[in-house]
């Protein structure tokens, strides 16, 4: 109802938010706060979607999977089979020989059989540089795979490559089926019988661009996998999924090799030597993580084109599936609009945030007065993320990185219960009521975290809150109860009390 002056005072059946309280009350006084403060809102027209905000959804366990590794020379199709086998185009495909780089894992299904698919890039002799990190990458899949898929363009025939992998399969004593690849038609299939020569049992004859000949070679692949695996299984208590991103050669991939203290991806100075999304299981400071290294974003998306285009897409969706980010910046040079652009991504996708800036070791005091001038004007809306200045290089305060991504994690988890979020309301609009709008003051009448990873809150209100006072809301929360790491999302439902019979409000 309102008063004579036209300000809302609380009817029948309504109560006051909850006043301030001691945080360490008892649970059960909790409970009983948080069931008279739903009883306020029976008097409101509240539909089944306001009602599932409250509902939660359990965190998935990740099953141990045997791996498929998919190896061969060079721009035989590799990627392209990768893609059929999963149904989905998410390994990047291009003319070009030499596209992906790392060992890349997606996960694949046969016939009521799962398992990892690992693409890996071109193995060649006698190479330098790049080439020879992408061959050693090669390697370490062939060493991690359960079973391999050897890759042999059937229009060309074996070559000196094709039987130096065979040796090196032999060597490593797995399981392999001989994909014959590229064939598509009866001329093919008799160019592909030549394959028996390489001494790996019977080629299938596929062509991965149109699907041919998929099915029988599936089965025969699927049918090599271990029903057991010998390997050491990953607790079910899941590794938390940790994305490095940034813009290119910010040393992404020279920060996973350090963390996990051996080459796992490969580095170079050429920018954008990463294309696939890596994820890599690395134990560090005795507990399990799943770091994502991921192509550097270069540009705007739809300024992209070609292998790059494709990889921005993949770090987009890697940036999706991770919990925290950590966005790696070069502390040489002053902030870029690149830069900016990846930590917005970041926190557009509810992902929780770390800012590292890396390559401290090249800073000097002149670039320090530039950097700590465009964090000021460049970041003002992110003083929230926790922020680390460490060098991949050398090793100087990485160990720094584990504890900035706890703090980032933990306040990505953290619940707030609903008596104490609306004591902190309560105590808010006291101190600081929503402006008069239009000769009307919206009320808040009850608050809820609706959901956590990142923390959501709805909050019903009897009439429209500003922007402002919205965010005023959100930074008085994190000075209340921490949140450093994570965005914060806020949501307002403007709810009408129900009508009584004869068509007036309760008013």
């Amino acid at each position: 109802m309102t008063n004579s002056t036209g300000d809302d005072v609380l009817g029948p059946g309504e109560l006051p938010l909850a006043a301030p309280h001691d945080s360490d009350a008892p649970e059960e006084a909790e409970a009983v706060r948080e069931a008279a403060l739903r009883a306020g809102l029976e008097a409101y027209d509240l539909t089944d979607e306001d009602l599932a905000e409250l509902a939660d959804e359990p965190r998935k366990e990740q099953a141990i999977l045997p791996i498929l590794a998919v190896v061969g020379r060079p721009n035989v199709g590799k990627s392209t089979l990768v893609n059929r086998i999963i149904g989905q185009r998410a390994a990047v495909v291009e003319d070009t020989p030499g596209i992906t780089r790392d060992r890349v894992t997606y996960p694949g299904e046969w016939a009521g059989h799962e398992f990892i698919l690992m693409d890996t890039g071109g193995w060649e002799t006698k190479v330098a540089g790049l080439d020879l990190s992408v061959a050693r990458q090669a390697e370490v899949a062939i060493d991690m795979a359960d079973a391999i898929i050897f890759v042999v363009d059937a229009t060309v025939g074996p070559t000196a490559t094709d039987e130096q992998v065979v040796k090196l399969l032999r060597r490593a004593n797995k399981p392999v089926v001989l994909c014959a690849n590229k064939v598509d038609g009866p001329r093919g299939e008799s160019m592909a019988t030549e394959l028996w020569a390489l001494g790996l049992g019977e080629p299938y004859p596929v062509s991965a661009l149109h699907g041919r000949g998929m099915g029988d070679f599936l089965d025969a692949t699927v049918a090599l996998l271990p029903t057991e695996l010998a390997r050491e299984a990953v607790s079910l208590d899941t590794p938390r999924r940790v994305a490095l991103v940034g813009r290119p050669n910010v040393g992404k991939s020279s920060l996973l090799n350090h963390l996990a203290g051996e080459q796992r991806v490969v580095v170079h100075d050429v920018p954008g030597t990463t294309r696939d999304p890596v994820d890599e299981l690395v134990e560090i400071e005795g507990r399990p993580w799943m770091l994502v290294d991921t192509a550097g974003i270069r540009r705007r998306v739809h300024q992209t084109q070609g292998a790059d285009f494709y990889a921005s897409l993949r770090t987009a969706a890697a940036i999706e599936r991770a919990e925290v980010a950590v966005v790696l910046v070069d502390a040489s040079v002053p902030i870029t609009e690149q830069d900016t652009r990846v930590m917005s991504q970041v926190v557009d996708s509810g992902r929780a945030l770390v800012i590292a800036f890396n390559k401290w070791d090249l800073v000097d005091d002149e670039s320090r007065v530039l950097l700590d001038r465009s964090v000021e004007t460049e970041m003002v809306q992110l003083r929230w993320a926790p922020r680390i200045n460490f060098s991949a290089a050398t090793g100087w305060h990485t160990n720094r990185l584990v504890r900035a991504i706890d703090l980032a994690l933990s306040s990505w988890d953290m619940r707030v219960s609903t008596g104490r979020l609306n004591a902190f309301l309560g105590e808010l609009v006291a101190e600081h009521p929503h402006p008069v709008r239009s000769g009307k003051q919206p009320r808040i009448l009850f608050a809820t975290q609706a959901a956590n990873r990142p923390p959501r809150f709805v909050l019903f209100a009897s009439g429209f809150l500003d922007p402002g006072y919205r965010r005023f809301i959100e930074r008085r929360l994190r000075e209340t109860f921490g949140f450093e790491g994570t965005p914060i999302q806020i949501s307002v439902r403007v709810r009408e009390k129900r009508k009584r019979p004869g068509g007036k409000s309760r008013r």
